[in-house]
């Protein structure tokens, strides 16, 4: 099952999503007609595990962690499928990476792999994006619009051999499967879950395959792990910005 959540005229609301159709309690929402997705989730936080392909370490002439090696974006770092990624004003090199990522269910902490299952309500996809010039990794990972997420979750997938692939501009820039993870999403959410305390809607990616290449304003970045679905933004100039909500769930002017 797909969970999607869009902007309407009255508000964010959530649902099950079927064929372009949003079903709530209080009945049935057109994407496009009705609203545009947001995120389809309200997270506290994303924890985002980076070099968990033995590609990207080649690529980055990283070291293999003997851990998962992870950090945090900030809320104000979402924007939800088809909108807009404003180019950072303060950076010249901005790239991208293609993750899965699972959505927490549940308060939780101290949770076995065993039991993953039960406090995730499923995965959908982020786009990490990241100002390759900028000093430390909270500078380079963490601004507004640098974590588009969607388009939607999806509940019934299994996340351990998932084929994924990376368009941008057309181009094929990313194709991988999941089981060559360094680790696996249980793992990472097990090991995470003895440091944080999660709350539902929070959000934990799972890192990229190698991601050669950098992308300008015009460029479309689409993401696809099959079973999930396709994330699709496209980077405009920094100037779009000021455009960007200042409230979650609100619709763009």
């Amino acid at each position: 099952m797909k969970l999607a959540r869009i902007a309407t005229d009255d508000g964010p609301v959530a649902g099950r999503y079927e064929d372009g159709v949003v079903h709530t309690d209080d009945g049935v929402y057109e994407v496009g007609a009705d609203g545009d997705f947001l995120p389809p989730c309200e997270p506290s936080a994303l924890y985002c595990v980076g070099r968990n392909f033995a590609a990207t370490l080649d690529q980055m002439a990283y070291e293999q962690p003997d851990e998962p090696d992870f950090f945090v974006k900030p809320p104000a770092s979402l924007v939800g499928h088809e909108d807009s990624i404003p180019y950072p004003a303060f950076s010249d090199e901005v790239t991208y990476a293609g993750e899965l990522a699972a959505v927490i269910d549940e308060p939780c902490r101290n949770v076995s792999e065993d039991e993953v299952p039960e406090v995730v309500r499923g995965y959908t996809i982020l786009n990490d994006m990241d100002a390759l010039d900028q000093g430390g990794r909270t500078a380079r990972k963490a601004f507004d619009a640098s974590g588009p997420l969607g388009p939607w979750i999806e509940t019934a997938v299994d996340p351990t051999a998932i084929d994924m692939h990376t368009d941008v501009a057309g181009e094929r820039r990313q194709e991988a499967n999941t089981e060559l993870m360094l680790f696996d999403p249980h793992e990472v959410v097990s090991y995470l879950s003895r440091r944080f305390t999660f709350r539902p809607g929070d959000v934990i990616s799972f890192g990229s395959p190698a991601n050669p290449g950098l992308v300008e304003p015009g460029d479309t970045v689409e993401i696809t792990y099959e079973g999930v679905g396709t994330l699709r933004n496209t980077v405009v100039d920094s100037s779009e910005r000021e455009r960007l909500p200042l409230e979650s769930g609100e619709t763009r002017p």
